[in-house]
């Protein structure tokens, strides 16, 4: 298997598979399950609406992929909701069987100083949490833009229990980037606590998710390329995998 075929079946493995659209329907998560070829991989995670999660465990479970978790997004994707309106979504999306919350943190407040609320919001959000749900907290680095915030809204995400810090909502003029993954990284592996790490917005290419594949490796090691803590947030990707790995 050359290095590219590799990369293909880490990233399929390793993916969030994607919809959040305002137009989605029950058909295009119909659509979204439907693209997995099991034959030559599953993705770790789907992530739709809240509306349509159970919609996804139903179908998955109809192609024989319970073991694919289904995540959704609070918060989601301006990070400005009320905190009580946020935990009442968290609650509601658990409720219809959430496997995993990707919470937006309020970065905007952040940006302008407020990093106790910043904190609330994550830590209120894992509190409410079963033990089996994971908590992933997106800091939208591309609007942060500094090295500076991007670390501290990392270290908030840690210090308030983020199972999984994400870069992007994929809703913004810069989603994930390769700089913004270093940081983020460096501060993941500067805690010394086990946080995972996902890319969403942007990687698109078999050839642009190696190069995540391969800084993630030089800076947290091979062990840390697990569905527990390496994600790729994506929509388009899954079919540039299957294409390569349909390659002979």
């Amino acid at each position: 298997m050359n290095e590219k075929h590799k990369n293909a079946a880490r990233a399929v493995a390793l993916m969030d598979l994607t919809t959040l659209n305002d137009t989605d329907t029950t058909q295009t998560i119909e659509q979204l399950v439907a693209s997995i070829q099991p034959l030559l991989g599953t993705p770790a995670a789907v992530c739709v609406y809240s509306e349509f999660v159970d919609d996804a465990k139903v179908l998955l479970a109809h192609k024989g992929l319970n073991h694919v978790k289904v995540a959704t997004v609070t918060n989601f994707p301006s990070g400005d909701g009320v905190l009580s309106d946020v935990i009442n979504e968290t609650l509601v999306a658990i409720e219809r069987g959430a496997d995993e919350i990707d919470l937006v943190l309020p970065y905007k407040a952040l940006a302008a100083g407020d990093d106790a609320k910043a904190l609330e919001y994550v830590t209120a959000s894992k509190a409410v949490c079963p033990e089996h749900v994971k908590l992933k907290v997106i800091i939208e680095s591309g609007e942060l833009k500094t090295h500076a915030l991007i670390k501290q809204a990392t270290e908030i995400a840690i210090a308030g229990g983020a199972d999984f810090v994400k870069t992007s909502t994929g809703k913004v003029a810069m989603n994930a980037t390769l700089d913004a993954t270093k940081v983020m990284l460096e501060t993941i592996k500067a805690s010394n606590k086990v946080v995972g790490f996902k890319a969403a917005g942007g990687v698109k290419t078999v050839s642009e998710a190696g190069d995540y594949l391969h800084l993630a490796n030089d800076v947290m090691g091979a062990d840390y390329l697990n569905p527990q803590t390496f994600r790729f947030g994506a929509s388009s990707l899954l079919s540039q995998v299957y294409t390569v790995l349909n390659e002979t």
